[in-house]
């Protein structure tokens, strides 16, 4: 093999290491040996795999450390692959599958023809990924679980370290099923909140809030937030929605809010904030896949944020990075 940098030989090893990620979450390696070690023509046996195939996918599961020898041809899981369970709070079980679902995994093997004329080769074959999983139910569920995954730690961070003004009401635009929603009342029992999102979506965002005993503090509203938002908010919440959007449909969503807040509200956003230089960040991974899957879904700068918003009559005034990639981004009006 010719000399050649390390990190690009890693990333054409990465697919591999991968793909043997995506096996183990697929066939729930993890959950079969959470109970100890198993042999692997027995591992096959339960989870249903060819067991020579399944024993090359071990070897290499072992080398990743996910995965340690048990004995003679058996397996024993390792802390390290502990996440890869289906029955933890920190499983990345879902996100590795929805990652190497059909269509994602289609989306990224043609990011090249996406960049050669600028639109997502995923949307032309599938249409909008929403659309695409509302059609493909097992694959709407991973997609589910996997957002729900990654929102703990916007989610966290916001319940923790933003400091809510008492009495204030905040709007959940795009609020989705209510979790974040529930967090931030629970957080804050002083705080009323109202959850817009779209007809097919309401109903389980009521539920949600109901269940976690929150429907006399909380108010579900059906609404497209390119036309309108809920007026008379104090705080106005938009978590991993302007990522979906190219900056024409994203200031649209941002003029409506501006129009529809109290006197001395702000806007808080949970998305990537990039940095402005070519420093690594995980926000830079999650772009291609935006790139990817979305015509116009973009993760922006700081810079690109601040044009944004002032755009909207907006002004950024605060940026707290809450780890994972994610950002609590701040704006108050000018």
């Amino acid at each position: 093999m010719p000399h050649s940098d390390d990190l690009l030989w890693g990333a054409v090893g990465d697919i591999s290491r991968f793909a043997a990620l995506l096996t183990m979450a697929e066939l729930g390696l993890a959950d079969h040996l959470t109970q100890g070690p198993l042999g692997s023509a027995e591992l096959a046996g339960r989870c249903g795999a060819h067991a020579p195939s399944l024993r090359r996918v071990l070897r290499e599961l072992a080398g990743l450390g996910v995965i340690r020898s048990a004995g003679p041809d058996a397996y024993e899981l390792t802390e390290r692959g502990a996440p890869l369970r289906s029955d933890v709070t920190d499983s990345v079980r879902s996100s590795i599958r929805m990652l190497g679902e059909e269509g994602f995994w289609y989306a990224m093997g043609m990011l090249p023809a996406t960049v050669r004329d600028g639109s997502s080769a995923f949307v032309k074959r599938h249409g909008h990924v929403y659309d695409y999983l509302a059609n493909k139910p097992a694959s709407s569920r991973l997609f589910d679980d996997y957002m729900t995954a990654r929102a703990i730690p916007f989610t966290e961070g916001l319940a923790n370290r933003y400091d809510f003004p008492e009495n204030v009401t905040m709007v959940d635009v795009g609020g989705g099923k209510g979790h974040i929603l529930a967090t931030v009342l629970h957080a804050n029992p002083t705080m009323r909140g109202i959850l817009v999102d779209l007809e097919h979506v309401t109903g389980r965002a009521a539920q949600t809030l109901a269940a976690e005993g929150l429907a006399d503090r909380s108010e579900v509203v059906t609404g497209d937030f390119f036309d309108a938002v809920p007026s008379g908010g104090d705080v106005y919440l938009l978590a991993s929605v302007l990522h979906n959007w190219d900056d024409e449909e994203a200031l649209r969503i941002l003029r409506n809010i501006r129009q529809a807040m109290n006197p001395g509200g702000r806007v808080l956003l949970l998305e990537v904030a990039l940095p402005d230089d070519e420093a690594p960040h995980l926000g830079k991974d999650i772009d291609m896949r935006m790139l990817a899957i979305f015509n116009g879904g973009t993760e922006r700068t700081r810079k690109e944020f601040a044009t944004l918003f002032a755009q909207a009559e907006l002004a950024l005034s605060d940026i707290v990075e809450l780890g994972s990639g994610a950002s609590l981004i701040e704006a108050r009006p000018r």
